[in-house]
């Protein structure tokens, strides 16, 4: 008797971890799946290229930014390059649709009222002005940081307002970088995604 009860014990244990084995199998390929969706429909993971979002995002910076989340002035969204099929530009909203823009004096205009920008770094602005100024052998007090313009009559927009479904987007470090400014409005349907968190490096680890 105890040799047989013996016998059947060791079978229902050795039954037992054939299945602990195939449902651990099952919620492994549950959780991959789970996460590979997750990254194609909700997730999207991106690193930065350029300095056109200095010094708010640098070169090489690790992010994390959600698909199909509302967009709202400020935010730093990852969109389709305008101007070459295939890339992705990282920029801020400055503007949504009905808004009225115009910067002068490095001061933006935002619905005819004067709107504070404080993403912008001022110091490292007057550091890249005098640079740009000594390489173009210019005075750097006719050098803004950002250009005096207004979307009603600027070349690439020529709205008086931004239209539906569009945004108006430009990176912080305004010197250099190519954005609304030369390739238009961005439709609603080219925004990729919204910036929400950069994890990398670990020292600068932020959410947005």
């Amino acid at each position: 008797m105890k040799l047989v009860w013996e016998g059947v014990s060791v079978k229902e244990k050795n039954s037992g971890w054939g299945r602990t084995l195939i449902e651990f199998v099952v919620m492994l390929v549950v959780v991959i799946v789970a996460v590979q969706l997750l990254v194609k429909f909700v997730v999207s993971k991106d690193i930065v290229s350029g300095p056109s979002m200095q010094t708010t995002l640098e070169n090489g910076d690790r992010l994390y930014s959600l698909r199909h989340k509302q967009v709202k002035r400020d935010d730093i969204v990852v969109i389709d390059a305008p101007d070459d099929p295939g890339a992705l530009y990282i920029k801020r909203v400055i503007g949504m649709p009905g808004d009225t823009i115009r910067f002068k004096n490095d001061v933006l205009y935002l619905n005819g009222k004067r709107t504070a920008e404080p993403y912008l770094d001022r110091a490292f602005a007057k550091k890249e002005i005098a640079s740009y100024a000594t390489k173009e052998g210019m005075d750097p007090s006719s050098i803004k940081f950002t250009i005096n313009f207004n979307i009603a009559t600027w070349p690439s927009t020529k709205s008086k307002t931004v239209p539906k479904d569009s945004y108006f987007v430009m990176g912080d470090n305004r010197l250099i970088s190519k954005d609304s400014r030369s390739f238009g409005f961005v439709k609603k349907n080219k925004v990729q995604s919204v910036v929400v968190w950069r994890y990398w490096p670990l020292n600068q680890m932020k959410i947005f």
